[in-house]
């Protein structure tokens, strides 16, 4: 038999939580001796306090914990639970993760305010071209939203496109509309430029023309689009209002260079279509 305190130590529990599973009728002790009152459990009753502690670690009520344990749920059973909630977890950390970045990158955004020199920004007319692409609805225009439908989007496009052995003839382009069904929701475009006489019919992405801009502003940013981005594209738009101009639609990203096992050193170039 062994005592409250050893039997708390072996199941990595308190002394104190052992006592409220056995008011509960949760978990109570082999014996409890008459005259002192003391607690002492049997080495086989660790089994049911790991299952105690695993649900309730699932994020089970202690009253649906009971239930569960009196059923005797089997250890694969268990192990499926667990598997589970791992998987929420690691859910969980990793938007906590993305979280955190966005928090860092506004604070670098607040930080290096003024400090970009405007000439960077440059006036360009933007030819038309034909574009093999993808497209898709973002929730809104809120990083968090549009990062994880701008990436898959081009990651599906190069494998078309290459199943279908079209050639890009240039860097790719997102650009972006607010969506048809409106409330805030955004279409989001993931293009290649292509010749399009040499797309095969069936292909299973479209070609369509973009039009060409008289005058976009142009600025270049390097480094990752998660949230790092955004400090270069307010200063793109401060130079716009300074400068008495008026953007149109949502600012275009043209992928200079983006090699894939490092985000350091991609280098974007954003384009802001100016109002004539």
């Amino acid at each position: 038999m062994l005592t409250i305190g050893e039997f708390a130590r072996y199941g990595q529990v308190s002394i104190r939580m052992l006592r409220h599973y056995d008011a509960l009728g949760l978990l109570r002790p082999q014996r409890t001796d008459p005259a002192s009152g003391y607690r002492y459990y049997a080495a086989g009753q660790l089994a049911r306090l790991n299952r105690i502690v695993a649900l309730k670690e699932l994020g089970f009520s202690l009253e649906q914990v009971g239930t569960i344990v009196d059923e005797q749920v089997n250890a694969e059973e268990l192990r499926g639970m667990l598997r589970l909630r791992r998987a929420e977890l690691e859910t969980e950390m990793a938007a906590a993760q993305a979280r955190l970045g966005q928090v860092e990158a506004r604070l670098r955004t607040i930080e290096s305010e003024g400090r970009m020199p405007a000439d960077d920004v440059v006036i360009k007319n933007l030819p038309g071209q034909w574009v093999a692409e993808l497209s898709a609805t973002a929730e809104s225009w809120e990083p968090e939203h549009i990062g994880p439908v701008i990436g898959p989007l081009f990651e599906q496009l190069c494998r078309l496109t290459d199943a279908a052995a079209v050639r890009p003839v240039g860097p790719g382009v997102a650009y972006y509309e607010d969506a048809p069904e409106g409330g805030g929701a955004i279409t989001v475009h993931a293009a290649l430029p292509v010749d399009p006489d040499a797309v095969p019919r069936d292909r299973g992405f479209d070609v369509v023309h973009l039009p060409g801009v008289a005058e976009a502003a142009t600025i270049v940013h390097r480094g990752p689009m998660q949230g790092e981005v955004l400090a270069t594209e307010q200063l793109l738009l401060r130079w716009i209002e300074d400068n008495g101009r008026q953007q149109v639609g949502y600012v275009r990203e043209v992928s200079l260079s983006c090699p894939p096992d490092d985000r350091s050193k991609w280098v974007t170039e954003l384009q802001a279509v100016l109002a004539q």
